[in-house]
């Protein structure tokens, strides 16, 4: 059973090819590019060094956010796409999740970290039990600050992961002290390979139920609303066929 998987929901681009519990093949960057122009590339390439054929595939895998609004929206139209063209069943995962598992060997809870902008964040809160990870607390978005002061509640320590950590570490460490664990860096790039052993677990749906996760409307959406709301206030905004 060989699997895909595809990652485009942050700066990080990563895909990897793996065969039941073998890793054949993963390929992973990050830095500031357009993922439209590389990551149907990077497919071709790891399928032909992999010396795979698209037809062999039996799954698609990716990530469905959140993260940038573009990255999601790339990502899983490719997936989309080859799963409807394979006919072969797609699977949607938590771009947290994946993240989070970049801390498989940590006895202590998880907190992935992508930076919102404004002190705002997403985040959630896993663990692991054997080599399945578990959601504690349901993917999210809000100020880190809120978020560390909700941690304070948990007993035992919390390791954050992720590229954006960094931004944030101040007030991690001022409020939970000796609780918070900063991880590594070379642990803060999202698993591609993980991101397919999670789906390959996972309820597989067809390349129409998956949608993008972005967790909160896009700011350009959130104006367009705003102003939606603002003309119906004003009477302006009203439909000729409201009759």
């Amino acid at each position: 059973m060989k699997i895909l998987s595809i990652d485009t929901s942050n700066y990080p681009l990563g895909v990897a090819l793996i065969d039941e519990e073998k890793v054949i093949g993963e390929y992973i960057t990050n830095f500031k590019r357009n993922h439209s122009v590389r990551a149907m590339p990077a497919v071709e390439q790891l399928l032909k060094e992999c010396e795979t054929e698209p037809k062999e595939l039996t799954k698609i895998v990716v990530a469905n956010g959140p993260g940038s609004y573009t990255g999601v929206r790339i990502g899983v139209t490719m997936a989309k796409t080859l799963a409807w063209s394979l006919n072969i069943p797609l699977v949607p995962v938590s771009s947290l999740a994946v993240l989070a598992s970049s801390g498989r060997h940590f006895n202590g809870y998880i907190s992935p970290i992508f930076d919102a902008r404004r002190g705002q964040v997403y985040t959630g809160l896993y663990k692991f039990e054997g080599d399945t990870i578990q959601q504690i607390e349901e993917d999210r978005n809000l100020l880190l600050a809120d978020w560390v002061e909700k941690l304070k509640e948990y007993d035992g320590e919390i390791l954050f992961v992720g590229n954006d950590v960094g931004i944030h570490e101040a007030v991690i460490k001022e409020v939970l002290g000796d609780q918070a664990r900063i991880a590594p860096f070379v642990s803060h790039n999202p698993r591609p390979s993980e991101l397919a052993f999670i789906g390959a677990q996972m309820e597989e749906k067809t390349a129409h139920e998956v949608v993008p996760n972005y967790i909160r409307l896009a700011e350009a959406e959130v104006k367009w609303l705003e102003a939606q709301k603002k003309k119906d206030r004003s009477g302006y905004g009203n439909s000729i066929y409201d009759g």
